[in-house]
Parts: structure tokens; C-alpha cells; sequence
């Protein structure tokens, strides 16, 4: 087990060095949906996907999808299909 969190302080540092920045967001939920995007982004870095594709993706498909069938589009589910998709 590391003893030091670097691999977590480099993760967010992109948000810490902006806060300021975005102190003002405009509206209250614009942070809330900020926070998800960033989530969503720095997922798809830790899966190794590319987010433009990712999204692209999961955005096209989302109108005919079902609440059941969202877990399908989560990035770590989405990496898993991609990669048996390459398998196959």
C-alpha cells in the first residue's frame, strides 16, 4: 500500500486550481452538473477511454435505453464491452 496520495492530489488538481475561477457558476445546480461531468471525465481517464468517444457514445444511445439498462453506461461497464467487443 503507497503511503502518499499523489495519484489522488494530481487527479483533482485541475478542479483546486480553478475553484476560484468558478466561485461563480451562475446557478446553484451549474457546480452540481460540473461536479458530475468532471466524475464522469476523470473516470473515463482512470479506464483508459477516450471521453470524447465514451460520450459520444452513451449519448446517442441514452434516448432508447430503459432505467434498467443505465449500469450498461457506466464507464467501467462501457470499458468491459468495448474491450470483449475487440475480443470477439
Amino acid at each position: 500500500m503507497e503511503i502518499d496520495n499523489n495519484l489522488v492530489e494530481n487527479a483533482i488538481r485541475p478542479a483546486a486550481l480553478g475553484r476560484k475561477n468558478w466561485m461563480f457558476v451562475g446557478d446553484e445546480d451549474a457546480g452540481w452538473r460540473s461536479a458530475v461531468i468532471y466524475t464522469i471525465l476523470q473516470s473515463c481517464k482512470t479506464y483508459g477511454i477516450n471521453p470524447y468517444t465514451y460520450l459520444k457514445d452513451v449519448l446517442e444511445r441514452l434516448p432508447q435505453m430503459t432505467i434498467q439498462e443505465i449500469d450498461q453506461i457506466t464507464p467501467s461497464a462501457w470499458a468491459n464491452a468495448q474491450s470483449m467487443k475487440r475480443a470477439s
